[in-house]
């Protein structure tokens, strides 16, 4: 799925015809039909040569190893919560092994998250694309407390899929992932739920059973729970995200002093600063990223 969304990606910002892709392609010396085309934009089928797609690339005009680096993923073994910001982020490992050790190399105890997810059913996750994922992560005037809102936007690539897999890190440590309880779930219903050792993982269940091309919304929250949380919050990106957007809200009159958007490759990777951002009136800071790969993206802030 993710090699299909980011080829259909490529295609749609190219403005080619599957017909002129497939021109260029045959003036380069290699043959690719249209319906074959179509077929790997809409994740029934996978390319075998690397050679092919690293002409996709050319003829889409995408940096190299925008599509190649998809080619060798295995099934996913994470889910959302998410690659350093763009194009012009930290690279992702380039091997299939690589890849797999990435995604659990987010989470600070890789073992127990693979322990926490593979409890869950993530059959369908890997056709699932990312179109956006907004967070709203709020802390309360005492900064003793703090709640989690998110909106995630998918669309299939696939038939049959009916869940989403979310995994979360949460603020405040293993005493706060027991007490930040699932709540607030719109458009979807709660299936399982695990959570151990400052992790938190569990299905969201959606009101109906999405075909290819189908696109669904889920909205959940997170907590409130009286622990008291890092000056910090990031998400953990496994899979593309198309748009994130990520708002810290400090209820109450006090405000840091200052607040930073940061990338991470990994859990154990140093954090590269973004830049400063501006803690508006309405007592927040927001950070927006738009083609999203794998890796950590998040706010950090500092208090007088």
């Amino acid at each position: 799925m993710e090699f299909a969304g980011a080829l259909r990606q490529a295609v749609q910002a190219s403005g080619l015809t599957l017909e002129r892709i497939r021109h260029r392609l045959g003036r380069r010396g290699l043959t690719v039909s249209v319906a074959t085309l179509s077929y790997w934009q809409r994740g029934r089928s996978r390319p075998r040569s690397r050679t092919v797609v690293v002409a996709l690339e050319e003829v889409l005009q995408v940096p190299p190893g925008t599509l190649t680096e998809l080619l060798d993923d295995p099934a996913p073994t994470a889910a959302p919560p998410r690659g350093p910001a763009g194009r012009g982020g930290p690279a992702a490992p380039g091997g299939a092994g690589d890849r797999a050790r990435s995604v659990r190399d987010l989470w600070p105890d890789p073992e127990r998250y693979a322990c926490l997810v593979g409890q869950l059913d993530r059959s369908g996750d890997h056709r699932l694309e990312r179109l956006s994922i907004h967070d709203v992560y709020r802390l309360d005037e005492v900064r003793r407390s703090w709640t989690l809102s998110v909106r995630t936007v998918v669309r299939a690539a696939g038939d049959d899929i009916d869940r989403i897999v979310c995994v979360h890190q949460v603020a405040g440590g293993p005493a706060a992932a027991g007490a930040a309880g699932l709540t607030g779930v719109r458009y979807c219903r709660p299936g399982r739920v695990r959570a151990e050792g400052g992790l938190m993982a569990f299905e969201l269940v959606f009101d109906r059973v999405l075909s290819a091309g189908d696109t669904a919304v889920v909205e959940y929250e997170l907590g409130p729970a009286a622990e008291p949380p890092s000056d910090s919050y990031d998400r953990r990106f496994a899979h593309p995200v198309h748009d994130y957007v990520a708002i810290i809200q400090f209820d109450g009159g006090r405000l840091p002093a200052r607040c930073y958007g940061f990338t991470a490759e990994s859990s154990h990777a140093p954090r590269r600063r973004l830049g400063e951002l501006w803690v508006g009136t309405s007592g927040s800071a927001n950070i927006a990223v738009g083609s999203v790969r794998r890796g950590i993206v998040g706010i950090e802030w500092e208090w007088h």
